[in-house]
């Protein structure tokens, strides 16, 4: 035999052994996810595994024996590995269970050492923290959980926001988003649409966020609106609208020249109704606005609304047109009804070309009947042309109101 194959047989040996070694590893790394169990056979000296493993023998329906062989595992993870994460979450967990909660908060608190996006980590942490009434723990670890992964806030926030109603929470979690976490905006614009939690607590909270600089988002602020004027709070929901709207007087209409333009209006604001085959927008000219609208032959329906709190009384509508040009019984009107739908009365809108655009009306606003919309509505036009046209100006107020209905064009 020639000296050269004494040299090369145990190499090409090793090599041999080296590739089986490398195959039935990256096998085992393949199925770690699916069958943790089998990876650890086929590599029981890799201590990630061997940590997967562990959790594996660990779920939800392990059994006492499970968890002390889960154990086991873990604590040979860690052997194998100091920084494997899972094995320390899971004698954690483990010991959460029998009830050795000094244990429990030290595997934890390894875990969180060694990083603090484990999110199963980060979770018990903030039950350890709930359960100790570590209020600024929690939502600490709150944060931290959202920071790493916001896909958490669907599981998180519905909780922390049914616990925003305990003040002695509400004034720590103000001050935790006064610090705009990534997380904070989407937070508010839930919380104050959030169900089962106290809409006057949640709007006393965004007022106070407000009134120390934090930015309170368009969306929340319509949502607050709606959720207090959906509780049956009609008063606390012109309050709230009131604190971010200067100004502002209940005895009348808004923003009579639609400057307020935002993709999230409050009820209490200028809304932009969608009917099937119209065209209807809030539009910027300068500082001021229009509502520009236009329909089909034969197509009408609701444009534009605005939800009032008129105390009983006599008001008058006025308001100035342009490129309005129909036949009376296809003009447009505007619609004064109480909330439940009972109509308070209608303001025909003439041609443009009358009165240089100027109309005005009157209504008359009975009692039993605390909140009314404003709505302007079109009638189908029967020309080929359908109906157009805009509004730079609408406002009403009382007959003896401080307003001067001549400010309208």
């Amino acid at each position: 035999m020639p000296k050269r194959w004494i040299v090369r047989a145990p190499t090409a040996a090793a090599i041999g052994i080296l590739g089986a070694f490398s195959v039935t590893h990256s096998m085992a790394f393949l199925m770690r996810s699916s069958n943790a169990a089998a990876a650890h056979q086929l590599a029981p000296y890799d201590g990630r595994i061997t940590a997967l493993a562990a959790a594996f023998r660990a779920d939800p329906e392990a059994t006492s024996r499970d968890r002390s062989e889960a154990d086991v595992l873990a604590r040979l993870a860690l052997q194998q590995d100091p920084t494997t994460i899972v094995a320390a979450s899971t004698l954690g967990l483990n010991a959460q269970i029998k009830g050795q909660d000094k244990i429990a908060r030290q595997a934890f608190g390894y875990a969180e050492a060694l990083s603090r996006r484990d999110i199963q980590t980060q979770l018990w942490a903030i039950e350890d923290a709930v359960q100790r009434n570590d209020v600024a723990g929690a939502l600490k670890h709150y944060d931290t959980a959202l920071r790493v992964t916001p896909s958490l806030a669907e599981m998180l926030f519905p909780v922390l926001a049914s616990a925003s109603n305990d003040p002695e929470i509400r004034v720590p979690l103000i001050k935790t988003l006064l610090a705009k976490p990534a997380w904070s905006e989407a937070f508010i614009v839930h919380v104050a649409a959030a169900k089962g939690v106290d809409p006057r607590s949640i709007a006393q909270m965004l007022m106070s966020i407000a009134r120390a600089g934090g930015n309170i988002p368009d969306a929340a602020q319509a949502n607050m609106v709606a959720r207090l004027t959906s509780a049956g709070l009609p008063t606390d929901a012109w309050n709230y609208y009131a604190s971010i709207r200067s100004g502002v007087d209940r005895r009348m209409s808004r923003d009579p020249r639609f400057a307020i333009q935002t993709d999230n209006p409050t009820a209490f604001d200028w809304t932009v109704l969608q009917s099937t085959g119209v065209s209807s927008s809030l539009q910027r000219t300068g500082s001021q606005g229009i509502f520009d609208f236009a329909a089909p032959a034969m197509i009408g329906g609701r444009l534009l609304q605005q939800t009032q709190l008129l105390p009983p009384g006599i008001y008058r509508l006025v308001g100035h047109s342009t490129g309005i040009d129909q036949a009376e019984n296809s003009r447009p009107y505007w619609l004064l009804s109480c909330q439940e739908g009972r109509e308070i009365g209608r303001i025909s809108v003439p041609s443009s070309d009358r009165a240089k655009g100027r109309f005005e009306g009157m209504f008359t606003v009975p009692q039993g009947c605390p909140v009314q919309v404003l709505t302007l509505v079109a009638q189908p036009s029967e020309t080929v042309r359908g109906l157009s046209g805009q509004f730079d100006y609408v406002q009403l107020t009382p007959v003896n109101g401080i307003v001067d209905a001549g400010a309208a064009k």
